[in-house]
């Protein structure tokens, strides 16, 4: 009986092993080549011929080390030694061979390398001792007696990938469509995977099944339809009469290709698409692009797909990246269970204690995507266990029994996506991985469970995550871990559907209708966890979950509950797999009932780099080492300090509202109303120094606006305006045109802080303006303020809390007046030195920006283009604000907000009494 390929590619596997630390050529070539042969089932005492005389063309005469007439020349030479003057040699007795005698091909070798070179294609393949059995099908000529050319298949990087696109728009471009275009392009995914890894018995064989079809196509669909069937069906129920080329492809089973549906019409140009996408090289491809591989598929542009782009949109679903998973996975579970394998007091008991273990955790994933959370997670769970097993057995290849001892597995994992193309992908996905670790577990023990059939299936269930109980697809009390990557959708940003979705969710959460759609999956895993509060939980997520209002909002309610913060990493930036890298700034949270004795806070210096652990007493909402407080809407200052408000918010539709040149030339039209122009700062003009104005008519005298009918006719334009809004209340503004919405006309000099900032800055930018000026509503103003306010507000102190608890837009800093200022904890019992310190350093701060008039406040302050003197400055007035507080501590953010919610703690304590 012929020896198969994956037989081969297992002996192969075996050999690299026993064979790797070999290196002496006179010692040990001769067994190791018989041994090589054997893995072909090639016996080497009848086949070859070991160290053949020959004579070369100069007279001399040499052995060759091993040959096999017509067919191969081997030359092998001790580690590390010149391949090439080993090529050299075989060449030399090549020529000295009889003509029926010179082989096709040479091999040279040092044992920890292999070079085959075919000369009569002329050409050369190299792969380690280590990588042989990957490359079983190079040495295919030792039992075949026409083997094929061998192929430099291109590799599957992420480029390459997106082949597949070009598929599935050719599909499209045909129309099929829906249903059966997921499923079939599903299973092709599946095949391509499976020709190239053994799973169907040799390489290539999918490849040279369609390779057959005529080269118009028109015998490719029904082919695939058959191949579908077969693949569903154990090789005892399969026809007879069978073609061989269909016979010899093993029986897949798991319900992959148990539904029947419709295949497409091929032609010419769409064959040509399929043939392309099954000559890659998809033997290595990683979890994380496949997901984003059929990212790329969901998103083509084409009139159908479009919707599904768009979809996909609404759904806010991301492909995270393998780096931003493991920064999930491990600290939920890996790391602690890594921490039981390489305890220095383990003993055998607890090492089989921990390998019982690992088969029975159950992992949900409840927006699972393609399934790049459990691909990954299941690869390190199955990693571990091959550590757990070496450590208890020993690698004792080919004597354990691998298929047995392998006991983790992919029904451990279970899933809901609300997308039914996207659940098919993720259960493929945990079949390839593990097929992939089977294939590792064989080069490390020698053998390995079967891959197919499919005995073992995940649990993936398309079904919308917040209308479904998740208890019917795992238990609460059989469930170990949640986790994932939740849809990202901003709470003003939700359609209608999505708002139906959260409705029932956050119906017991007051000021509910402030949160994002992520919120409600926190929500939903607390109330899951209650039937079992032994549950850890993590999730990937939006910042704004843990910031500004919608901390306020949400986490009163989860800490309520009971959840306590076992491990979180601070604001990082997110980055996936897919085509478009998503620009989103990201937390991770994870949480459960039961308060974890080790708690890890992990900070970023760059959003862009590595994270810092740091063990800490407490994570709260906020993501700082602190008590669990949240900041709710407070309507005056904490502290007795001037009180903050908004600018001036007209609600005129820009009709009151000028450029410099606009102004001039309505003035030139109308000179009388020349003194109602106001110069309008919001924070946009107020940080890039350019110029606005604004007609205040708020205040003029009747007489005197009706002798200027350009002003009446915007008065009446805005009347009109507000009339026609379908919001009541600016309807009402209607009958008082010339007034604003919310008026702010100051009488002194005032403080302007912008309400929304740039991310990138190490302060926000605040500056005082005269009262001529008036403020719009894209404005902080703080009338009366002292040098002292500005500069406690202008310090590293009071930006680190900003920072901490504003909300975002996008990325940028929100400045809200009722949670940022009114909670903000000013320094108390401060001396009047101390106190006259801050104000000279704010002096100091505003002349170092007078020091450089031609600079915006945008300019002054972006971290790349800062003067030394303006930096200098803030530096100083730093010290100053932290004498005010006693503060000792890092200049870092996470720890100054620590010590201000300890005071902020008090503060409120102190107050209630």
């Amino acid at each position: 009986m012929m020896i198969t390929r994956n037989e081969i590619r297992r002996r192969l596997s075996s050999f690299s092993k026993e064979w790797a630390q070999a290196s002496r050529e006179n010692a040990d070539s001769k067994l190791f080549w018989a041994r090589f042969y054997e893995c072909f089932g090639v016996r080497p005492e009848s086949a070859t011929i070991y160290e053949k005389a020959v004579s070369k063309i100069d007279g001399a005469r040499g052995f060759i080390d091993s040959f096999i007439p017509g067919k191969l020349i081997v030359e092998h030479k001790s580690r590390g030694q010149d391949l090439a003057r080993a090529f050299q040699q075989a060449s030399d007795y090549f020529l000295g061979l009889k003509e029926h005698e010179r082989p096709r091909y040479i091999i040279t070798s040092d044992f920890g390398r292999f070079i085959l070179t075919d000369l009569k294609n002329d050409t050369t393949h190299e792969c380690s001792l280590k990588d042989l059995s990957k490359h079983a099908d190079w040495f295919a000529f030792l039992v075949d007696e026409r083997p094929e050319q061998i192929k430099e298949e291109s590799k599957i990087d992420r480029k390459a990938a997106y082949q597949v696109s070009r598929l599935h728009q050719a599909l499209l471009d045909i129309r099929f469509v829906g249903h059966d275009l997921e499923v079939f392009m599903t299973r092709l995914l599946f095949c391509f995977f499976a020709d190239d890894t053994g799973i169907f018995g040799e390489n290539g064989q999918f490849l040279r099944l369609i390779g057959q079809t005529r080269e118009d196509g028109k015998d490719l669909g029904p082919l695939l339809a058959e191949l579908f069937q077969v693949l569903d069906s154990s090789r005892e129920i399969r026809q007879a009469t069978l073609d061989e080329d269909l016979k010899n492809f093993e029986y897949i089973n798991g319900s992959l290709f148990s539904e029947r549906t419709n295949i497409p019409a091929f032609n010419f140009s769409l064959r040509n698409e399929l043939v392309a996408c099954a000559q890659l090289d998809w033997s290595s491809i990683s979890p994380a692009i496949f997901g984003a591989m059929f990212q790329g598929i969901l998103e083509q542009q084409h009139p159908e797909a479009s919707k599904r782009q768009a979809t996909r949109r609404e759904l806010g679903a991301h492909y995270t990246s393998e780096r931003n998973i493991l920064r999930l996975i491990n600290p939920l579970f890996m790391d602690d269970l890594r921490a039981e394998l390489h305890s220095p007091k383990r003993a055998k008991a607890s090492l089989r204690a921990l390998y019982d273990k690992l088969p029975r955790l159950t992992f949900l994933d409840p927006a699972c995507g393609c399934g790049n959370f459990l691909v990954i997670a299941f690869r390190e769970l199955r990693l571990l266990e091959m550590e757990v097993i070496a450590e208890l057995w020993g690698d004792q290849r080919g004597v354990l029994d691998v298929s047995t001892l392998c006991r983790v597995n992919v029904h451990q994992f279970y899933g809901i996506e609300i997308d039914d193309a996207a659940a098919h992908i993720a259960r493929v996905a945990l079949w390839i991985t593990d097929h992939q670790l089977n294939l590792e577990a064989a080069g490390r023990f020698g053998t390995t469970r079967p891959t197919v059939p499919l005995v073992t299936s995940p649990t993936i269930v398309c079904s919308n995550s917040l209308h479904l109980d998740w208890s019917s697809v795992l238990p609460s009390p059989d469930c170990h871990y949640i986790l994932g990557n939740p849809p990202f959708v901003g709470a003003k940003y939700m359609s209608d559907s999505q708002r139906a979705d959260i409705a029932p969710v956050f119906r017991t959460i007051e000021n509910g209708g402030l949160l994002d759609y992520v919120a409600a999956w926190y929500v939903k895993a607390t109330t899951y966890m209650l039937g079992n509060t032994s549950i850890r939980a993590a999730f990937v997520s939006t910042n704004s979950v843990c910031q500004g209002e919608q901390a306020g909002a949400l986490w009163p309610w989860l800490l309520g509950k009971g959840v306590h913060i076992s491990f979180a990493h601070r604001t990082f930036q997110w980055n996936n797999e897919g085509k478009g890298v998503a620009a989103v700034h990201c937390i991770i949270v994870g949480f459960g009932l039961q308060d974890a004795s080790k708690k890890i806070l992990y900070t970023y210096s760059d959003i862009k780099g590595e994270p810092t652990s740091n063990l800490v007493k407490n994570i709260n909402p906020y993501l700082t080492d602190a008590p669990d407080v949240v900041l709710g809407r407070r309507s005056t200052p904490l502290c007795h300090v001037p009180k903050m408000s908004v600018g001036n918010k007209p609600i005129d539709g820009g009709l009151y509202l000028f450029s410099t040149e606009e102004m001039h030339e309505f003035v030139d039209k109308e000179p009388n109303a020349k003194p109602y122009f106001k110069r309008w700062l919001g924070a946009d003009e107020f940080l890039n120094g350019y110029e606005r104005w604004c007609l205040w008519l708020g205040d003029i005298e009747p007489n005197e606006l009706h002798s200027m009918p350009l002003s009446m006719e915007r008065v009446a334009s805005v009347r009109a305006f507000r009339m026609s809004s379908k919001s009541a209340p600016t309807r009402k503004l209607a009958e008082t045109p010339r007034r604003f919405h919310v008026e702010f006309m100051p009488k002194d000099e005032y403080l302007v802080i912008p309400e929304v900032s740039s991310e990138r800055r190490n302060f926000i930018p605040i500056g005082y303006i005269g009262h001529q000026t008036l403020a719009s509503n894209l404005l902080r103003v703080l009338p009366g303020a002292t040098l002292f306010e500005f500069g406690v507000l202008s310090s590293s102190m009071h930006n680190a809390w900003m920072r901490t608890v504003a909300g975002r837009l996008k990325s940028d800093y929100r400045y809200s007046v009722n949670v940022v200022y009114n909670n903000y904890p000013w320094p108390t019992s401060i001396s009047d030195t101390q106190r006259q310190a801050v104000i000279s350093a704010a002096e100091s701060v505003l002349i170092a920006r007078k020091n450089h008039p031609n600079a915006t406040l945008a300019e002054l302050y972006n971290p790349n283009s800062m003067p030394n003197d303006l930096m200098s400055a803030h530096a100083a007035l730093d010290k100053a604000v932290d004498l005010t507080y006693g503060y000792r501590g890092s200049k870092a953010d996470s720890n100054r907000v620590s010590f201000l919610f300890e005071l902020y703690a008090n503060l409120v304590e102190k107050n209630s009494h």
